[in-house]
């Protein structure tokens, strides 16, 4: 299993917010992925949802601190959007194409995985399998983002890279790991 470590940038913003890095590694090995994220700063400063006592699959979480993977298998328009809230919630998305046809993915009843916070830092990390909804040896790309809501409400965009003019997750342009 080959690790590979990634770095968000921040989509470019006017105002001037808390210095915070999101950096992680994922790792492919046969029909499972693992995705470790890492809010590395002032988490203080940031607006983290409260544990859920019972997470659930719920919609719009990128509305607040969520973390993001986009992955498509490659010559396909087809991809997915998986949504990992810290407050444990989370919600697994299927597109046809560039934001068409739009469905919750069912093949995903639950999505566990752990959220750990500690002074000047957030980790969460997940294992997923895949082959729920891909053949194990299908060659994919993926989109590693973030939204990071800060307690004044600002709100900042994260990605491995920042395509177009506005923030924009679904561009399959943006990803840009192989796994």
């Amino acid at each position: 299993m080959k690790s590979q470590g990634f770095s968000l940038i921040p989509f470019p913003s006017a105002c001037p917010l808390p210095a915070v890095k999101i950096t992680g590694t994922v790792s492919r090995q046969e029909g499972l992925l693992y995705l470790e994220y890492d809010l590395l700063g002032p988490v203080d400063a940031i607006a983290i949802p409260s544990p859920a006592a019972m997470p659930l699959r719920r919609d719009s979480l990128w509305n607040e601190t969520c973390f993001e993977l986009f992955f498509s298998p490659e010559k396909t328009d087809q991809y997915w959007e998986f949504n990992f809230s810290p407050s444990g919630h989370w919600n697994v998305f299927s597109f046809e194409a560039y934001r068409q046809r739009m469905q919750e993915e069912q093949a995903f009843a639950s999505l566990p995985f752990s959220v750990h916070l500690r002074p000047g830092a957030l980790n969460l990390s997940v294992e997923l399998d895949l082959e729920k909804i891909i053949p194990r040896d299908q060659a994919l790309k993926a989109g590693i983002c973030a939204v990071v809501r800060y307690s004044e409400g600002d709100c900042t965009y994260w990605a491995l890279t920042h395509p177009g003019t506005q923030p924009d997750f679904h561009r399959k342009d943006g990803f840009i790991i192989e796994c």
